[in-house]
């Protein structure tokens, strides 16, 4: 696996939420209700039986906690740490309707999870070997899910992916104060530890192999290659130097090495989730002042309104109801020129304003990556995403797909379980008996 340089910019961010001590874990696990038919569960994209794995803590098993977790998402040690819990779990627990703190699931689950990575536990084998082979292009969350899923029921599985470094987002894209690198890097090692699972970097499929080798070569195909670069906004002064995509910069942070230690005025472009990471992310790097520029209105912005809370104790500014329209400067970024957006964001003509910046990163969204098999027969784009049924079928014998380049880029916990279900729908669609832990 592709070692990362241990002096990247990442490493400079503490852990924000933090793990519990076993102490506070079995104090905290003996407040929940162990509620029947619990909505903590509903919410949860994977169904992991949290009353029970919780239960299971308070009562000192821990392994067997880790395992009920596990069973239902193979990223349960990610997740516990990227997922949005106020919105999901925690924000369905029934004590936010009893005025009473919720229960802290993710830190629950992260203590979990940590335990049996600390003690090496493997909860799961691969079945006996089948003669099917499966191909995942892309090695993000959906593909090492699915393919995880795969070697318990016996089929051989080979990951692409065109880049060097294994874990899609969760290695390259997480707010690093959220999980680093090297510990997405630790779940990928850990995932692949069931054995049988190929991973090849350095390929991009329909190049070589071409899509009709790859159908040649194997008995299904999954598509898990997520989103691609940075939406670029289109504007005059793009092209100044200090203008960056956010995803871009942030894989760089994460990766490597980035300096804004000089930045007097960083400019984030955007409202959502990205953008938010991105505000946060050049605050702990040392950049004096971050604003962020949003063209619709704080309460109409998609970003998590946790995450704007947060960014906002740290620091952050914000310029509601302004688009940009020109990047300013001679060779480097100098300032934003915005205009007023009413509230159906229309920009309003003559109310011109400038934003000083001598760093922008733009956060509007990715690429659409559909386009790299909508020639396929039968394999349907819409926008730019993949269409799929309920079980990830596309629509083309032996394609499934999921995971960003299906749903348009959800949460990693949606990745998981996406990759999960196409790989026991891909397993029916083969028709053999599986040997393994999947019986």
């Amino acid at each position: 696996m592709t070692r990362i340089d241990e002096t990247r910019s990442e490493c400079v961010f503490d852990d924000f939420k933090g793990p519990l001590t076993a102490e506070q874990a079995v104090i905290e696990a003996n407040r929940c209700l162990y509620c029947h038919g619990a909505p903590c569960v509903t919410a949860c994209p994977t169904s992991i039986e949290i009353p029970e794995f919780i239960r299971k803590i308070s009562t000192g098993n821990i392994k067997g906690s880790a395992k009920t977790i596990l069973e239902a998402n193979i990223h349960g040690m990610s997740c516990a740490r990227v997922c949005p819990v106020e919105v999901l779990c925690v924000g369905a627990c029934v004590h936010n309707h009893q005025g009473v703190p919720p229960i802290q699931i993710g830190k629950l689950q992260r203590y979990a999870t940590d335990v049996a990575y600390a003690k090496g536990w493997r909860f799961f084998e691969a079945g006996a070997p089948t003669g099917k082979r499966v191909a995942l292009v892309g090695a993000g969350p959906a593909s090492l899910a699915c393919a995880h899923e795969l070697r318990r029921f016996g089929h051989a599985c080979t990951i692409y992916d065109k880049r060097p470094v294994v874990g899609g987002l969760n290695t390259t894209g997480v707010a690093p104060y959220k999980m680093r690198a090297d510990r997405s890097l630790d779940e990928v090692e850990w995932i692949l530890g069931i054995g049988g699972i190929e991973v090849r970097t350095g390929v991009e499929v329909g190049v070589s192999p071409t899509w009709a080798e790859l159908e040649a070569q194997h008995d299904a195909i999954f598509l898990g290659f997520g989103l691609g670069v940075d939406t670029p906004m289109g504007v005059p002064g793009e092209e100044l130097t200090g203008i960056h995509g956010a995803v871009e910069f942030i894989e760089r942070m994460k990766l490597g090495r980035v300096s804004v230690s000089t930045v007097r005025n960083a400019v984030v472009v955007g409202g959502g989730n990205t953008a938010l990471d991105a505000v946060r992310e050049l605050l702990g790097l040392g950049a004096r002042t971050v604003t962020l520029l949003y063209r619709g209105t704080e309460a109409a912005m998609s970003g998590y309104e946790h995450e704007w809370e947060a960014a906002r104790v740290d620091g952050a500014r914000a310029v509601w109801q302004a688009q940009p329209v020109e990047f300013l400067g001679k060779d480097r970024v100098e300032g934003v020129r915005c205009l007023r957006v009413d509230d159906d964001k229309r920009p309003v003509q003559g109310t011109e304003f400038d934003v000083d910046a001598d760093l922008v990163l733009v956060a509007i969204g990715q690429a659409k990556l559909g386009e790299l098999v909508s020639a396929l027969p039968g394999v349907q784009v819409e926008r730019g995403r993949v269409v799929v049924d309920a079980d990830g079928a596309c629509g083309r014998p032996k394609y499934w797909a999921g995971g960003d380049c299906a749903n348009g880029g959800k949460e990693v916990v949606n990745a998981s379980a996406e990759g999960k279900r196409a790989a026991q729908a891909i397993h029916r669609q083969l028709g053999v008996r599986s040997g393994g832990d999947h019986g």
